[in-house]
C-alpha cells in the first residue's frame, strides 16, 4: 500500500540513499587504519555522499516531472483542440499515487467537459432549427388569416354570403391551427422545464385507454377509419400521472388517424412487460421511412405518410409524448416498414401491488 501514494515512494527512494551512504560509512571506517589517510577517506566520503544524493535528488526529480510534463501536454493538447478531444494519459490510475489520480481526475474532467460542448453544440443547433420551424409554422396560418381577412375587408358587402361565411370558416381554422401551435409550444417548454411536479398514482391503464378512444370513436368514422382497442386480462396497474398519460394516448392516436387513410385500422393494445405495463397503438398507413425513424420524436419532426398528411401539423405531439415517457421514467420506440403503417410503443413503470 505504501508504494501506491507519491510520499511513500519518495521516502522508499530516500531510505535506500541513506543505506547506501551508511554503507559507504562503514567501508570508509574500516579503512582508518592509516592516520595520514583519514583526511583523503573524509574528503572521497563527503565528495561521494554529496554526488550520491545530487544524483538521487535528479532521479526523484526527474520521476516527478516526466509524469507532471506528460499531464502538462496533455492538458495544452486538450485545450488547442477547443476542448472537444477528452485526455488520455497512460499513467492515469484511479488508484494509483497522487499524480496518477490527478491525471485520472483530468481525465474524467476532459471527457464530461468534451460531452458537455458536444451537448450545448446539439442543444444550439437544435434551439436555431426550432426558431426556423416556429417562425415558418407560425407566418404560414398568419398569412391566411390575413389574406382572407384582406379579402373580406376589400369585398367587404359585395360577397355573396355563403363565400363570405366559408371565408371566414377558412380564417378559423387558421387561427385555431395557430392557438394549438402556441399551445403546444408553451406545453413543450413547461415540461422540459419540469415546472409542474408528477401526480403519480395507480390506476387501470386499459379503462384510461377505452375513454381515450371513445372521445376519438366519431372522428374516427368520420374518416372511415376503423378504431379498435384490447388489452391483456393481466394488465397491471400504472404508476404515473393519468392527466398526461392521457394526453399521451390522445397525442399518439390522434398520430395514427392523421396518417391513416380511409379504409383504413388504427389499433390499440395495453398489456404487461416485463415489471411494467405497455401500450401499443398501430395504424395501416403508409408507414415510416427507415431513414426517418430515428428522428420521430424530434421537435416539428415532419414527414410525408401518404394523403393524410395533408392536415399539416408540425410534430410537437410526439416530442411533448416522448417527453411525457421520459418524466415517468419509461420508454418510447416506434417499429414501421415503408407501406405497411407504423406502431408507437409505450411501455410505463407498474404499480407495486399491495
Amino acid at each position: 500500500m505504501i508504494l501506491r501514494s507519491l510520499y511513500g515512494r519518495i521516502a522508499v527512494v530516500l531510505m535506500v540513499v541513506f543505506f547506501a551512504v551508511g554503507a559507504l560509512m562503514i567501508l570508509a571506517v574500516e579503512r582508518m587504519v592509516e592516520a595520514e589517510r583519514l583526511v583523503d577517506l573524509a574528503t572521497a566520503l563527503i565528495i561521494g555522499t554529496a554526488a550520491f544524493s545530487l544524483g538521487a535528488a535528479l532521479i526523484v526529480f526527474r520521476f516527478l516531472t516526466r509524469r507532471l510534463r506528460t499531464l502538462s501536454e496533455a492538458i495544452d493538447a486538450f485545450r488547442a483542440s477547443g476542448f472537444t478531444t477528452p485526455i488520455r494519459v497512460p499513467e492515469a490510475r484511479a488508484d494509483g499515487d497522487e499524480v496518477e489520480r490527478l491525471a485520472s481526475a483530468f481525465e474524467e474532467m476532459s471527457a464530461r467537459i468534451a460531452h458537455q460542448l458536444q451537448a450545448l453544440a446539439q442543444v444550439d443547433d437544435r434551439r436555431r432549427e426550432l426558431l426556423a420551424n416556429v417562425s415558418h409554422d407560425l407566418r404560414t396560418p398568419l398569412t391566411a388569416m390575413q389574406g382572407y381577412l384582406e379579402t373580406l375587408l376589400i369585398h367587404e358587402g359585395r360577397l355573396a354570403p355563403e363565400e363570405h361565411r366559408s371565408y371566414l370558416q377558412v380564417a378559423t381554422r387558421h387561427c385555431e391551427r395557430l392557438a394549438k401551435l402556441v399551445s403546444d409550444l408553451f406545453e413543450l417548454t413547461k415540461l422540459e422545464a419540469k415546472e409542474a411536479p408528477l401526480a403519480l398514482e395507480a390506476f387501470p391503464l386499459p379503462e384510461l385507454a377505452q375513454d381515450v378512444v371513445q372521445k376519438f370513436q366519431l372522428k374516427a368514422r368520420q374518416r372511415g377509419i376503423h378504431l379498435a382497442m384490447g388489452f391483456a386480462p393481466d394488465c397491471p396497474a400504472a404508476l404515473a400521472d393519468i392527466g398526461l398519460i392521457e394526453r399521451v394516448m390522445e397525442n399518439l392516436i390522434e398520430n395514427a388517424l392523421r396518417h391513416t387513410p380511409e379504409g383504413g385500422d388504427v389499433h390499440i393494445h395495453v398489456g404487461p412487460a416485463g415489471d411494467g405495463v405497455e401500450m401499443k397503438v398501430a395504424d395501416t398507413g403508409e408507414g415510416i421511412p427507415a431513414s426517418q425513424l430515428d428522428g420521430v420524436f424530434d421537435r416539428y419532426y415532419q414527414v410525408d405518410r401518404g394523403e393524410a398528411s395533408t392536415a399539416g401539423a408540425a410534430g410537437l405531439g410526439l416530442a411533448i409524448t416522448r417527453r411525457i415517457v421520459e418524466l415517468h421514467g419509461g420508454e418510447i420506440g416506434v417499429e414501421s416498414v415503408e407501406g405497411q403503417g407504423a406502431t408507437f410503443v409505450v411501455r410505463l413503470p407498474a404499480a407495486v401491488p399491495n
